[in-house]
């Protein structure tokens, strides 16, 4: 069947939730080009950032407006009562309005058969999301190594690269990479405890860390990681084919709603 007609030059539309951050006694929005610049270059999406501090109202109607979902890594961590916790991090920054905005975003994307990429904080977003938990402290916890940064080294130590990650045999995602394990960054201190319902890995780190997800069952494409392939992606060949295949997952996702 022939692709559908397009408007010309016309490129899929990502929303991009974006997170809050104090700024001298007043209350920013905020996204880091990190995020959006392989969404442009790579992805060829057009980023449409949608702020989180309004509350759900409009959440239909954006997503009305999308071909698909990336929700980015942040500072901050997720509300542990939103996951059946109490907090064990009160010292680290938290950002309810984006919890409460991007938890019902994700059912809403999968409702509706978007493709979604989370990364870092976006992966666990979309554990908790469908039910699933988080390590608060993985550091801590017995069997895992410590996957945070030192905050004192310069940001391209920060975002070098730390460990391998094993892909699980026989995926997609393995077969995307074209390699059974391949060497990722890590900057993060939570980590996925309980997997969310219909949810699967599809790759670990050494300590047996999950370190991506996709949902088979429930989504067209899904895919999310915990470490951080939007760092410097046109440089990192993995990188580049993570974001090309969102990309074509969201140009499939356009190509399918134009005929209706």
């Amino acid at each position: 069947m022939p692709t559908p007609s397009l408007p010309p030059n016309r490129k899929p539309v990502v929303l991009m939730t974006m997170g809050a951050q104090p700024r001298n006694g007043h209350a920013y929005q905020v996204m880091t080009h990190k995020y959006i610049t392989p969404l442009v270059e790579l992805s060829h999406c057009v980023p449409l950032l949608v702020p989180t501090c309004c509350g759900t109202a409009d959440l239909e109607q954006y997503l009305d407006l999308a071909d698909g979902v990336y929700l980015s890594g942040a500072g901050s961590n997720i509300d542990p009562t939103l996951y059946g916790q109490e907090n064990l991090t009160p010292e680290k920054q938290q950002d309810r309005d984006r919890d409460l905005f991007d938890l019902p975003l994700i059912k809403g994307a999968l409702e509706r058969g978007l493709p979604i990429l989370g990364i870092c904080r976006g992966m666990q977003e979309i554990n908790v999301a469908l039910g699933g938990d988080i390590h608060q402290k993985v550091y801590s916890e017995p069997g895992y190594d410590d996957h945070r940064e030192d905050s004192d080294d310069p940001v391209d130590e920060q975002y070098g690269e730390s460990h391998q990650i094993n892909l699980v045999s026989g995926s997609w995602f393995a077969d995307l990479m074209g390699e059974e394990s391949i060497a990722v960054n890590s900057l993060h201190g939570q980590g996925i405890k309980t997997l969310g319902s219909g949810l699967e890995p599809l790759a670990h780190a050494e300590d047996g860390l999950i370190e991506a997800i996709h949902a088979p069952v429930i989504s067209p494409f899904l895919l999310a990681v915990q470490w951080h392939p939007e760092w410097k992606a046109r440089e990192n060949p993995y990188s580049i084919k993570i974001f090309e295949a969102f990309g074509d997952a969201c140009r499939k996702r356009q190509a399918v709603t134009s005929k209706t």
